[in-house]
């Protein structure tokens, strides 16, 4: 059994660690809105310009470009997309154990944020590029990483070029996935609002008329889709990490709580039990004076 003395400096050891993670709550907790909200208002116009890629590509049929190749896989890109800090719960954890399913053979990385540079160097897998993102990713920031990944498709040093990454579904829920980036294509796995099918696609034989021309007008539009796509992608990353942690921080404040009700009553049993012993050796020892 512990002593009085022992169960008081857990408290207060217990009642400081509550007193941090409330505090890592608080700042998770705004910044978690702002991310959120950033993350939200960026899915109407990434679904939107996602379904005039879809549109435009499957209608051009005389159109052909290097970033529409399909290639037999032999090298894969996996752009690997983590959190800056730990404290989240297991967001890293499952996103890092779906990343570990590529063969090391035939897989390089490209990673964004602290957390994901870490895995890739910790399980001794290739690394092509390093690059960080902050709390409020940039448009800049998320233009570098698919420049990055386009040069290594368009050289031939890659086949396909995968994201993988956090999808923010609400505050208490995050999925990791693995999404198709190059070559632009449909997106597996993953259903946009307002997008149609590719069966809905294929069976559309509307024409369309390109200005100036299809070369001109989808060679800009595919550069700046893949800026988009990883924009949109960054932003659900970081509101999933800031969601996670809040999430997180807010049990362990929780718990902590809980176990001081626990200590307290715990060190009032013993104190009381403490008492009660000295006043029974008090009257045994007036009852055996008298």
């Amino acid at each position: 059994m512990h002593s009085p003395r022992e169960i008081r400096r857990r408290i207060k050891s217990v009642t400081s660690t509550a007193q941090i993670t409330k505090a890592m709550q608080m700042v998770a907790a705004s910044k978690m809105r702002k991310a959120q909200q950033a993350a939200l208002n960026g899915r109407p116009f990434a679904a939107l310009l996602y379904r005039f890629q879809r549109k435009a590509t499957t209608q051009a049929v005389d159109f052909s470009h290097p970033l529409l190749e399909v290639r037999e896989v032999r090298k894969r890109a996996v752009i690997l997309i983590g959190g800056d800090k730990g404290l989240c719960g297991a967001l890293n954890s499952n996103l890092f154990r779906l990343a570990s399913q590529f063969d090391p053979q035939s897989t390089v990385f490209i990673t964004a944020g602290r957390r994901a540079a870490q895995f890739v160097a910790r399980t001794r897998r290739q690394l092509v590029a390093e690059f960080e993102y902050g709390d409020s990713p940039r448009y800049a920031e998320a233009k570098a990483i698919a420049a990055c990944a386009r040069d290594l498709f368009l050289k031939g040093e890659v086949d396909q070029v995968q994201v993988v990454s956090t999808r923010f579904i609400n505050t208490l829920s995050q999925e990791p996935l693995c999404v198709d980036f190059l070559p632009v294509g449909a997106i597996k796995g993953l259903k946009l609002p307002g997008v149609p099918s590719e069966e809905e696609l294929a069976a559309n034989t509307a024409e369309y008329l390109f200005e100036p021309d299809p070369e001109a007008f989808l060679g800009y539009l595919l550069s700046h889709y893949l800026n988009i796509y990883i924009y949109q992608v960054l932003l659900n990353a970081k509101a999933s990490e800031q969601s996670a942690r809040m999430v997180a921080m807010k049990n362990a404040t929780d718990n902590a709580n809980t176990l001081i009700k626990d200590l307290t009553l715990e060190y009032n049993k013993l104190r009381q039990g403490k008492i009660t012993t000295e006043l029974l050796e008090i009257v045994s020892g007036q009852l055996g004076a008298n």
